[in-house]
């Protein structure tokens, strides 16, 4: 696949079929600094496990997505009718008007920071064969102007427009299953935090006529489907310049998605049931655990247990469900009765601060908790409204815990639930 860069200012209407018709034959490739790798230079699938597959002990505070279904459709992003007269042909500069706005977005997150959402939309231009927009970013913010040399006269539709690429992706957790010979074993099945996407391939532009033939399903033949060419405007007689917006443009301006609406606040303090068992949540095989902060304004770090530890090491599972062998919890704090927490302003940051907080009835303090074959105490943790999971950058006394997107792959999202 061969990607191209189109240039506006050195093409001509009189030959807008050859070139565009062999533009939209080609990949795209996207523009920026942190512009996807074509489609050929992904990764093999080593890295991109699949529902059932195997994982490890370490995987289980890991986390992966996988694209469950894709849809690409041509989107004119930047559009106007434009008459072209006897002697107005050449070269003309035309400002378009925004006609459809794209973003970039997984989930509810239109802000790609984490990795977790960049190796999604990843994945989504491998399985599509394109070059897609893997950062943030909008086509809102396009320049609008097109600098375009007509030859022949007639009623153009000059336009920006892109291949807008949406679709379903799931989340890949490790966690324990049982065989059908009763046995037990790691594998990666999928878990909470699915959800939508939207991404576009680089914008292209040009200028079409009614008469023009042009290849089905292209972005020429979407803008051409916007000149509503069987309407008298199109048949009659104009002055060179703009044309008047159709009514199918209208519709489709109309048409633009709602902005998400916001989350709406947390509850009051409420009352949890707690399992009577008390936990430490360690390093394997190291002597630092989960410490709950004194103070308010501080996080969850990685700390000794000692006697003066105060119980601020301990922790117990409250309102405890599980599904498909995945536990749901909230995690209290003896030593400070606070519960584990993503505070809110940060929780779509990448490597926010674990801290807690009065226990209420919210998702930013639950947490699903996955776990290795019975006989063993390995978990990995994941806050179930940001969709993270939780670890540390590096091994140290004073370490805060952070929610990363994808886990760390390192294993140091791996933790040991051991009984106190």
């Amino acid at each position: 696949m061969r990607a191209i860069r189109l240039r506006s200012g050195s093409r001509t209407a009189g030959v807008l079929i050859a070139v565009t018709a062999t533009a939209t034959t080609l990949a795209v490739t996207a523009i920026g600094p942190a512009a996807a790798a074509p489609a050929a230079a992904a990764p093999a699938g080593a890295t991109s496990p699949q529902p059932g597959d195997t994982c490890t002990t370490a995987d289980l505070g890991t986390r992966h997505p996988y694209i469950k279904s894709t849809e690409v459709s041509p989107t004119i992003t930047h559009f106007k009718g434009w008459y072209v007269t006897e002697g107005t042909t050449g070269e003309q500069a035309v400002t378009t008007t925004t006609a459809t706005t794209i973003t970039v977005s997984v989930g509810l997150d239109d802000k790609i920071e984490a990795s977790f959402a960049a190796d999604a939309l990843n994945k989504a231009g491998v399985t599509v064969g394109l070059s897609v927009k893997m950062e943030s970013s909008t086509t809102s913010t396009e320049s609008n102007a097109v600098t375009w040399s007509f030859n022949q006269p007639g009623y153009y539709g000059v336009y920006k427009g892109t291949k807008k690429v949406t679709g379903t992706y799931g989340s890949l957790n490790c966690n324990r299953a049982q065989q059908s010979d009763g046995s037990w074993a790691l594998r990666w099945a999928e878990g909470p935090g699915g959800g939508a996407f939207t991404t576009y391939t680089t914008l292209e532009e040009g200028a079409v006529r009614c008469q023009d033939q042009v290849p089905a399903g292209s972005v020429m033949a979407k803008a051409q489907s916007l000149l509503d060419c069987g309407s008298p405007t199109a048949k009659a007689a104009h002055p060179a310049g703009a044309v008047a917006p159709t009514a199918k443009q209208h519709q489709d301006r109309a048409a633009q998605p709602a902005a998400p609406a916001e989350r709406p606040g947390t509850a009051a303090q409420a009352a949890l049931d707690c399992q009577s068992a008390v936990y430490k949540i360690e390093v394997p095989g190291k002597p630092l655990s989960w410490g709950a902060p004194l103070l308010a304004d501080d996080g969850v770090r990685l700390r000794p247990s000692s006697i003066f530890s105060a119980h601020l090491d301990n922790w117990r599972l409250c309102n405890v469900t599980e599904t498909d062998g995945v536990l749901e919890a909230t995690l209290w704090n003896w030593g400070n009765g606070g519960c584990a927490t993503v505070a809110e302003p940060d929780a779509s940051t990448e490597r926010a601060i674990l801290t807690t907080a009065s226990c209420t009835e919210d998702d930013l303090q639950r947490f699903y908790i996955y776990r290795d074959v019975p006989g063993s105490s390995a978990i990995g943790v994941q806050n179930k409204y940001t969709g993270s999971m939780m670890g540390h950058d590096r091994y140290a006394d004073g370490e805060f815990i952070r929610q990363y997107s994808s886990g760390r792959q390192d294993g140091t999202s791996t933790y040991n639930l051991t009984g106190v």
